[in-house]
């Protein structure tokens, strides 16, 4: 399995400006400028800034500094000061931002979680655009990159140590083809890490997150009767949203680099999970449940394909010792707090 407003800040390290620059006329328009005018104080890149967790980001970040986001999707309710192009990432007017503007840093969130989109589709997106963004950090000489991956890469498995560290093995496409991708995108990463030592590299490995997004962990506490595999109640954690905004704005301090895994409150059973969302459980025998989720997926019935039911089979917890003591991140919602956000309006 992969709410209210939470006052966050941008700490001062970022090297934001206490307060917004003065707005030239063109920005009173819903349209952003040309990419060719010139503005003062370098601001932040996101990608994918039109998902949940993108216009989460934003409104926290745009509050002391500029804010650019790239997103083939309509930006509604976006923030007056906030330019928004609406491409994707794979456009040759992706190099123009990067050409015309001095950015602080890039926010990779324009990952591709789509299983039914093809396989072809999901590279041409998930890889083949991040290698190119890699392309214009290095040439444009952008000092932080943050990019957003997941604690799936290591994948449920019943041989798994209680807590993963981040030097585990990424195991997580071995019985799920679309994590792949995303294991891809995180291998890449840690490659330009290396290679671009000038760039200050962060990888960010969330566990579930859970809120107003729409992600399968989410989706999965929405349901009215909640399944569950006959025999088996992993422990799981989950992370509340605004926490992983929390930890991206860490990320974002100057000298922070490397690769972190990021955790919520402490674990819970499955089972006493679910119970916290007041909803109904029923345990159904794995066999019976993968052929029924199997049948539902063909006819569009479901949005979990079968292989999901492995992150309620097996355990997948990660140690984020590292994310808390070098960053200094640490989650401000307890568990109910985070469970419950799952029917907050996002």
């Amino acid at each position: 399995m992969n709410r209210d407003e939470t006052p966050l800040s941008v700490p001062p390290q970022v090297h934001l400006p206490s307060s917004p620059p003065p707005r030239p006329p063109q920005r009173q328009s819903r349209r952003p400028p040309p990419l060719g005018e010139e503005v003062d104080a370098p601001p932040i890149l996101i990608t994918g800034i039109c998902g949940r967790l993108g216009k989460r980001l934003c409104r926290v970040l745009h509050r002391d500094g500029r804010v650019i986001g790239i997103d083939r999707r309509e930006f509604e309710g976006r923030p007056k000061d906030v330019q928004h192009y609406r491409f994707d990432i794979r456009r040759k007017k992706t190099q123009d931002i990067f050409r015309q503007q001095k950015l602080a840093a890039v926010v990779h969130l324009g990952v591709m979680h789509d299983p039914r989109a093809s396989a072809a589709e999901h590279h041409s997106w998930n890889v083949a655009g991040f290698q190119r963004l890699l392309e214009f950090v290095a040439q444009y000489d952008v000092p932080k990159l943050v990019v957003l991956s997941s604690a799936n890469v290591y994948g449920p498995r019943p041989d798994n140590p209680q807590f993963l560290p981040e030097e585990a093995p990424l195991l997580g496409g071995a019985a799920f083809s679309e994590i792949r991708d995303l294991i891809e995108v995180d291998m890449l990463a840690q490659s330009f890490f290396w290679k671009r030592p000038e760039t200050e590299t962060v990888i960010l490995r969330p566990v579930h997150i859970v809120g107003g997004v729409r992600n399968a962990p989410s989706n999965y506490l929405r349901l009215n009767v909640i399944p569950t595999l006959m025999g088996f109640d992993p422990m799981v954690q989950v992370l509340h949203q605004d926490d992983v905004v929390s930890a991206i704005i860490a990320a974002l301090r100057p000298s922070i680099r490397g690769i972190f895994n990021v955790a919520g409150p402490p674990p819970l059973p499955l089972s006493r999970l679910i119970s916290l969302t007041g909803r109904q459980r029923m345990a159904i025998p794995h066999f019976l449940a993968q052929g029924i989720i199997k049948r539902l997926w063909q006819y569009r019935a479901t949005s979990f394909p079968a292989p999901e039911l492995d992150h309620i089979r097996y355990v997948c917890m990660v140690d984020d010792g590292r994310a808390r003591e070098v960053m200094g991140y640490s989650p401000a919602h307890g568990i109910e707090s985070a469970v419950r956000a799952v029917d907050d309006p996002c």
